[in-house]
């Protein structure tokens, strides 16, 4: 093995957590180079939140224009072009994969265009489109960071008639009718992009209720709210095959239920990305599920082999990625262990009305508090909505330690949930206790005002009830 090699670190994907830990090496003074053998921008710019987002943000035009009669606008002829909204989201999401690129290059590393797979601890092979090599390449580092892939079954009857997310960025026509199968977070929001679009939409899902892993009172009410919005939603079902037909698709349910579609999505789930990668030749080990196994500090069973972001399937989001390649670099390249910390990790689903979260469930706190917990919750028609009428409701809760008083969950389903659970996070993460929310003033009138001045505890059989 050489003593010298051809790059100090060599990344193997070029999604936001790959960028970012190439650019920061590069910076400082490293010879890096990234291969990547897709788009430069990874899942999130080019298949994942960014044009998902948009995607969002189109579809909620049509309840905006229902809303906007109760307000006294005569709206009439509206019509949505799905061509012309791919045509501008594809422009706007090279321009930012362009962006990517540019980086890149200012920071000094080089970015290589093919497949690349691991031959041994230090030596990376980089393949052409075609499979056919292209260069062999050593580094002292090698970091991998090529995120994840929709999965489906593959045994079901039929399932090569369905699509995933990334083929729903790029459908040629939007469908009269969808069935979408999953329950988590990329399946509710597509079938809020899909519905708001005018595509008459089913949700099935195998599960008891949506958004697994989520507080029970944050899942219940948004299955009520997506069901207001016009989704029907079949809940403790899944597929036993998929039938082409000439009047549709037709998916065949394991409770004999039978509906057709002239779409199929399936959004049951994503893996990290490790086929070809030659993980086991380089001695790499997985773990359980599948995903590259890695210690506190990202680094795998192989001492020169790192890895991060949804590869490793810690927590599968964009900004933990990038938390965890500037953890990797200040690790290796600035003599200074670090390790993100992934508690109180706010999220946002982006489903129709939209969900924002941090810290604990009240079933996780109920866990986790020894003396137990204090739940605050409430539910109100927010003022924008009531005015005209509708019957949409806000869910706010907040789940605090009864021994400490320190708030360690806050859920909230409703408009601009994820912009508010950015903020809250802030005091999660901060340890901050409920009097001292109670303490901040309200900012009248908003959706927002409502954590700040919640007051009555829910017993546990009210919160159960209801």
């Amino acid at each position: 093995m050489p003593t010298t090699y051809d790059y100090d670190l060599f990344v193997i994907g070029a999604g936001s957590g790959g960028v970012r830990a190439a650019r920061l090496t590069a910076l400082s003074g490293k010879k890096v180079a990234v291969a990547e053998e897709h788009r430069v921008g990874g899942t999130c710019v080019i298949r994942g939140c960014v044009p998902k987002k948009f995607m969002v943000m189109a579809s909620e035009v049509s309840h905006a224009l229902e809303i906007a009669g109760g307000y006294g606008w005569d709206i009439e002829g509206a019509t949505f072009d799905w061509k012309r909204f791919l045509e501008t989201k594809d422009v706007e999401i090279a321009r930012l994969s362009g962006i990517y690129v540019a980086n890149l290059g200012k920071a000094g590393a080089e970015l290589i265009h093919g497949r690349a797979r691991l031959k041994d601890a230090h030596t990376v092979e980089v393949l052409k489109k075609d499979g056919a090599l292209d260069r062999t390449v050593t580094a002292e580092t090698i970091l991998i960071a090529t995120g994840g892939r929709p999965w489906v079954p593959e045994d079901l009857p039929g399932i090569e008639h369905a699509i995933t997310s990334e083929e729903a960025f790029h459908l040629p026509e939007l469908p009269k009718s969808i069935l979408i199968a999953g329950g988590g977070y990329i399946a509710v929001e597509f079938a809020g992009i899909f519905a708001g679009l005018g595509v008459e939409t089913t949700l099935v899902y195998r599960g008891p209720n949506i958004l697994r892993g989520f507080d029970d009172d944050v899942r219940a009410h948004l299955a009520g709210e997506i069901e207001r919005r016009g989704i029907k939603v079949v809940l403790g079902c899944q597929h036993s095959s998929i039938e082409k037909t000439a009047d549709g698709l037709v998916s065949h349910l394991e409770n004999d239920m039978k509906l057709t579609t002239e779409a199929v999505m399936f959004a049951t789930g994503r893996i990290p990305y490790v086929k070809g990668l030659g993980l086991e030749e380089a001695g790499v080990e997985l773990t359980e599920g599948g995903a590259i196994k890695v210690d506190e500090y990202s680094r795998t069973s192989v001492d020169s082999i790192w890895a991060i972001g949804d590869v490793t399937d810690r927590i599968n989001l964009t900004p933990v990625a990038i938390r965890e390649a500037v953890a990797f670099h200040e690790t290796v390249y600035n003599n200074n262990p670090s390790s993100f910390d992934y508690e109180a990790v706010a999220t946002g689903v982006f489903s129709q009305p939209p969900v924002g979260v941090v810290g604990l469930s009240e079933a996780e706190a109920r866990r986790h508090c020894s003396k137990g917990v204090d739940v605050y919750l409430t539910r109100f028609r927010p003022m924008k909505t009531v005015f005209v009428g509708s019957d949409e409701r806000v869910l706010m809760k907040l789940v605090v330690d009864a021994d400490t008083q320190r708030v360690v969950g806050v859920h909230i389903v409703g408009p601009e949930a994820p912009e508010m659970i950015q903020l809250a996070a802030i005091a999660v993460k901060a340890g901050l206790t409920k009097a001292q929310w109670d303490a901040t003033c309200a900012v009248h009138p908003t959706l927002a005002e409502e954590l700040v001045t919640l007051k009555d505890k829910q017993s546990v059989a009210a919160t159960a009830a209801e």
